[in-house]
């Protein structure tokens, strides 16, 4: 088993702006395994709030050793001997993980998603991210939507209505919100519930801090639109915490530790009759095909990493009607450039 990787600047097509900072780039490392004829592909979106970098996936890949990761892949025990090399990390262990699900699926012939369970006749639908912005690049932003039928609105600034009203303007499309921790006051943050129910609406991400669980319990109890847990929500044990403080979760591959303990949290989160999102960092079309495996199990996508970065170093996928179309490829179905 042989494990390579390299470091990869992503570059946004605009700055990307939400509640706490902006910033024009990612930093990306590209991940290959190689066994039995067959190479794996895989990646690690550190976005920088996450904590992650150069520096430290080269530090944690150094410790890594390939030879634990034996064929036939138990992928419990891959993901726990991650853990063991050190805590945190969730990027560059998925980005381990998905090159082995990638090579996993190679060596077997079969297509990543068949191998998860997944129905490709069941995908949903993906949102294009619209980040916090002028009025004319907002516009600019909404026309370059490459047939998605749902935008998603970063908001969490005192400009939220004037931003969704700049949108309205110009579509009617349906649209997700993401606070991404900027609401603070409980009455306001209710009324804008309801005033967001009123634009078309259909789900608000992580209104307020993920460490007052209580503020987002009692506006999940009281909302007309479903609350998903983002930031709050990062590994499995998260899921049962989630139970009575938001409808749903957000499910990301890079917050996650990879494909193997995302789909053990759609699991848990049916188990809870919790809603389930999936959704990306800026990723090339690597991440974004292993999340789009999964997808179909969930009730909501939004996998637009590749729509805004210019230099994805992949081919895109085909989608379709403002869908990802999951192909019979074995592995995750990655073309080249």
């Amino acid at each position: 088993m042989k494990l390579t990787y390299q470091p990869f600047e992503l570059l946004l097509r605009h700055t990307f702006t939400i509640a706490k900072f902006s910033r024009t780039s990612t930093p990306v490392m590209l991940l290959k395994v190689e066994h039995g004829g067959q190479t794996g592909y895989g990646e690690a979106s550190m976005v920088p709030y996450m904590g992650e970098s150069y520096e430290s996936a080269d530090a944690f890949l150094k410790k890594a050793d390939a030879a634990q990761f034996k064929y036939p892949f138990d992928f419990e025990a891959i993901i726990a001997y991650l853990d063991s090399i050190a805590p945190g990390n969730p990027a560059i262990k998925a980005g381990i993980d998905i090159a082995l699900h990638d090579l996993d699926g190679k060596l077997q012939q079969k297509p990543c998603w068949q191998i998860s369970g997944s129905d490709p006749a069941k995908m949903p639908l993906t949102s294009f991210t619209i980040g916090i912005d002028t009025r004319e690049v907002i516009v600019r932003k909404v026309k370059e939507n490459p047939d998605c039928k749902i935008i998603k609105v970063k908001l969490g600034r005192d400009s939220d209505k004037e931003l969704i009203r700049t949108i309205r303007s110009v579509t009617d499309l349906p649209l997700f919100v993401d606070a991404n921790q900027g609401w603070t006051d409980l009455e306001q943050s209710l009324d804008m519930c309801h005033w967001l129910h009123e634009q078309g609406v259909l789900l608000i991400e992580q209104p307020m801090l993920k460490t007052d669980p209580d503020s987002n319990a009692w506006l999940t109890e009281r909302s007309p639109i479903p609350l998903i847990g983002d930031e709050s929500v990062q590994r499995l044990p998260d899921v049962e915490k989630a139970k009575d403080i938001y409808h749903g979760i957000n499910i990301k591959l890079m917050k996650s530790a990879g494909m193997y303990e995302a789909h053990q949290m759609i699991l848990k989160a049916r188990e809870l009759d919790l809603k389930v999102m999936i959704g990306c960092m800026s990723e090339t079309s690597c991440a974004t095909l292993a999340a789009a495996a999964l997808a179909p199990q969930c009730d909501w996508a939004d996998l637009d990493g590749p729509f805004l970065t210019s230099n994805n170093p992949y081919q895109l996928p085909e989608f379709v009607e403002g869908k990802w179309v999951l192909n019979n490829e074995p592995g995750l179905g990655l073309k080249n450039n």
